[in-house]
């Protein structure tokens, strides 16, 4: 199931929960003068042939960056353009104005995401590999130091790749591990390591603070500020920029991780639930259709 799947899976789940009545994918011509539309597509298809004068609530996927599609808003009449976190919806602000750009966290499944006290821990660390680009250089100048100081540390981990395990692998290795190592460039809000912190796994993340996506000079932005863990505390984790830091910091963390000072579940729950995403949505529905 990918990231986008998910989001609009939780959705539906955060609806449920607040008994809202909604139909998914009726063709167009079916959709009732002001109903509420919300698309939450992949790819500028979604829209194709919408014909409806019914604001449009879009986002997520519908293009990578705004340029690709710089008369979105002109084309269709899209009233808001949702982005999970600040930074990737200071990305679209430029381009379609900071009264259409909004925020808009998905859900996470608490419920099914939740740790078993009983479980018993095989590892220290879960090291998940999400490195998206230069994966030879950072192989050697970041993961491939890291395990190697977790083997002199006398630390135990298994790694898992991005796109090659099966959800239920994920879930389990969740409740065998301590912790989690989280190595991604950056997130736009990091299902999969929210689902981490859900299960009440503290992570030592990997934010090196800037987007290193290559088509950053197509899009004539070479400089974005990005993170990796954009919904994230001081009790969900810590964070390093490069392996240096890493090596200076990986012994606070651990002191910490044994002395219980995180608490990334409790973060969660306060954030990121089910029902408080689905009533933000509602809330960004209802001021489009007053």
């Amino acid at each position: 199931m990918s990231g986008l799947e998910k989001v609009f899976i939780n959705l539906c789940k955060g609806l449920n929960e607040l008994k809202i009545e909604y139909s998914i994918n009726q063709p167009f011509k079916k959709i009732r003068q002001n109903e509420p539309v919300v698309v939450l597509g992949l790819g500028k298809y979604s829209l194709e042939g919408y014909p409806n004068p019914n604001p449009i609530i879009a986002g997520i996927g519908l293009m990578t960056h705004p340029s690709e599609w710089p008369d979105l808003c002109k084309t269709y009449p899209v009233a808001r353009y949702l982005q999970h976190s600040e930074w990737a919806n200071n990305v679209y602000i430029p381009y379609y104005g900071s009264k259409i750009c909004k925020t808009w966290p998905a859900g996470i499944d608490s419920d099914k995401w939740s740790p078993d006290v009983k479980s018993s821990k095989k590892f220290d660390f879960l090291v998940y590999n999400k490195i998206r680009w230069d994966h030879e250089q950072k192989k050697s100048d970041l993961k491939n130091p890291i395990l190697n100081k977790l083997h002199s540390s006398g630390l135990s981990y298994h790694e898992i790749v991005y796109g090659q395990y099966a959800e239920k692998e994920y879930f389990d290795l969740l409740q065998q591990c301590r912790a989690m190592i989280f190595l991604c460039e950056h997130e736009s809000q990091g299902i999969a390591c929210c689902e981490a912190l859900s299960m009440n796994v503290p992570v030592f993340a990997w934010d090196q603070g800037y987007c290193l996506d290559p088509e950053r000079f197509k899009w004539n932005a070479p400089t974005i500020t990005a993170t990796s863990v954009p919904f994230f505390d001081s009790r969900c984790g810590m964070k390093f920029t490069d392996f240096n830091d890493f090596e200076n910091t990986i012994d606070t963390f651990w002191d910490k991780l044994n002395a219980g000072s995180f608490n990334p579940r409790e973060y969660i729950l306060e954030n990121l639930t089910l029902k408080k995403s689905a009533q933000q949505m509602l809330d960004i529905i209802n001021s489009v259709y007053q």
